[in-house]
């Protein structure tokens, strides 16, 4: 499903050449989680916008889907996105004067599905999350695992195939965290392909896979067994 061929990412900063990725190649299959783990500024996360398509490489090819995608259009590339892939980020990137349902709403609007089922899908994948209740609530009204919520519901609005995950559980207390990640795991088992950059070794231990970089280059790539199986509801305490 996602596939990394001799990636290589050079940085211009003052007029000096850095290395971001050094000749990476990575093959992730439908239906794996993988953990993406190693020091700050090792690459962890130019490796994760990179299989978004956010951040075309200096040499190498990255695919979606058997499809190469910085070969495609900037507009070609969105759609794959928009299609196929959701992401999460540790500051969860709400916008702040919406409420819930609005930020749920806003992938919605952008892929022109009319207003009444943007709002019946909102509320579904709000309720889903345990958010039935916060509907018009605006982030600063809510709190910061709320907010999270609010940034896995507006994830799943079209329905993505592919997760991508930069430190999801950076910003929250270890109980909600640990929710999060039992919610990863439920999305996993529903067959969605989930790559998660982390600091956090409790999380990255939820994932089926660790790949560990190193200043730029996989260090170690290795599968594990779940310490003990996933909570549901994954959400019922946050």
């Amino acid at each position: 499903m996602l596939r990394m061929e001799e990636i290589t990412k050079y940085y211009t900063r003052r007029h000096q050449q850095t290395t971001g990725l050094q000749e990476v190649s990575l093959d992730i299959p439908k239906g794996d989680f993988v953990a993406i783990v190693g020091p700050s500024g090792s690459g962890k996360s130019t490796l994760l916008l990179m299989l978004g398509g956010m951040l075309s490489p200096s040499s190498g090819r990255v695919f979606v889907d058997n499809q190469s995608i910085y070969d495609l259009t900037t507009n070609e590339r969105a759609d794959v996105r928009q299609q196929k892939i959701g992401f999460v980020f540790q500051t969860f990137n709400l916008v702040p004067y919406l409420t819930a349902m609005e930020n749920v709403q806003v992938p919605l609007f952008l892929a022109r599905m009319p207003e009444a089922q943007q709002k019946e899908s909102a509320v579904r994948l709000l309720t889903r999350v345990g958010l039935g209740d916060r509907l018009d609530h605006k982030p600063s009204e809510m709190s910061v695992g709320q907010q999270q919520r609010v940034a896995l519901a507006r994830m799943l609005a079209n329905d993505p195939k592919i997760i991508l995950a930069d430190e999801p559980t950076g910003n929250l207390d270890p109980e909600t965290g640990k929710h999060v990640m039992d919610f990863f795991g439920e999305m996993n088992r529903e067959g969605r392909t989930i790559v998660m950059v982390t600091h956090d070794m409790r999380a990255a231990a939820k994932a089926k896979r660790t790949v560990r970089i190193v200043d730029g280059m996989i260090h170690t790539d290795s599968n594990q067994a779940e310490d003990e199986p996933l909570l549901e509801p994954a959400l019922a305490a946050f």
